[in-house]
């Protein structure tokens, strides 16, 4: 989340009429996150997040995300529904920018998330994925293995964001393009699991929110990139084996991944890691001065990197 799109007081008055939802007592910006801009919109009616599709969203993909939050929530998936306006238009513009208007769910976002918290996490992502399984839907993953070289070439000069990076890059995505696998169980899946798209009240999970990134791809890799948001030091350089082994026992409870995706999580892991080591320093590099947003530190990621280069990185997936 993030507030790249100034919103004029006039307009946000209009659009709140169209709705059956009150009407407004105060929107703020919310500056976590990189993606969208995202306000938190109180009303009269209760509260809830009115969200701008800035530069990653394509106003073409909204529908499938509609659908797809609509197929979790039948599936009585903690999911926030985007409110639907008197005409039953869920969709908008406004500022020049395709926007919705989402429930507001109970929970805060973790920073530290304990072992127990990482159970929870990792069997709400085997829900989800249990529930998704038959959405019909489908989705190209635009952030996916396909499109990495792409998305390094776009940053420009990775050695000024860490000297040496430019070199780490072009050998990992070689490596990637001849190890990548070809034959795993897919379907929708969320891509973007981080702590701060998870609300939670103590262990429990109350939302899965932000799934912008949602595509079809290895239901593995999902839980790959879960891991190495989850389970890992806030510098990157150290797993912890508690959490780890949590999140993949709630996973586990859910669903029981076959044995090559098991063998594939570390090549997955791979992946995810260098994932976000690039479009982190995309965005250190291309987000606007006067944006109101959060600059993520690609490093920690490139660290990520290296610990499941080892040749010990198995280990890290154990669900004992």
């Amino acid at each position: 989340m993030a507030v790249y799109t100034h919103v004029e007081p006039d307009d946000l008055a209009a659009l709140v009429t169209r709705y059956a939802i009150g009407t407004v007592i105060s929107c703020k910006g919310i500056a976590e996150g990189v993606e969208n801009s995202n306000f938190l919109l109180e009303t009269s009616g209760g509260r809830f997040i009115l969200t701008l599709y800035e530069k990653r969203v394509s106003e073409d993909d909204l529908p499938f995300f509609v659908d797809l939050l609509g197929h979790l929530a039948d599936k009585r998936c903690p999911v926030p529904a985007m409110i639907r306006d008197r005409e039953g238009r869920a969709i908008q513009q406004i500022a020049d920018r395709a926007a919705c208007v989402i429930q507001f769910l109970p929970g805060i976002s973790l920073t530290r998330p304990t072992a127990m918290q990482c159970a929870s996490a990792g069997a709400a992502l085997g829900a989800m994925h249990k529930a998704v399984a038959d959405f019909p839907g489908t989705r190209e993953n635009s952030m996916g293995h396909r499109h990495w070289r792409a998305i390094a070439a776009a940053t420009g000069d990775l050695d000024a964001v860490i000297p040496g990076l430019q070199a780490t890059v072009d050998a990992e995505l070689a490596w990637l393009d001849i190890h990548w696998p070809d034959d795993l169980p897919a379907h929708v899946v969320h891509a973007d699991l981080f702590p701060d798209n998870v609300l939670m009240l103590g262990d429990r999970v109350t939302g899965l929110i932000d799934f912008y990134f949602a595509a079809t791809d290895y239901r593995a890799y999902d839980v790959a990139v879960t891991h190495a948001s989850w389970t890992f030091s806030g510098d990157g350089s150290r797993c912890d084996a508690a959490r780890a082994q949590a999140l993949m026992h709630g996973y586990a409870k859910e669903i029981a991944l076959t044995d090559a995706e098991i063998a594939a999580l570390p090549l997955l892991a791979r992946g995810a890691a260098l994932r976000f080591l690039l479009t982190r320093a995309h965005d250190w590099i291309h987000t606007p001065a006067d944006a109101l947003v959060t600059r993520k530190d690609p490093g920690p990621f490139l660290n990520r990197l290296r610990r499941y280069q080892a040749d010990d990185a198995a280990s890290l997936f154990a669900a004992a």
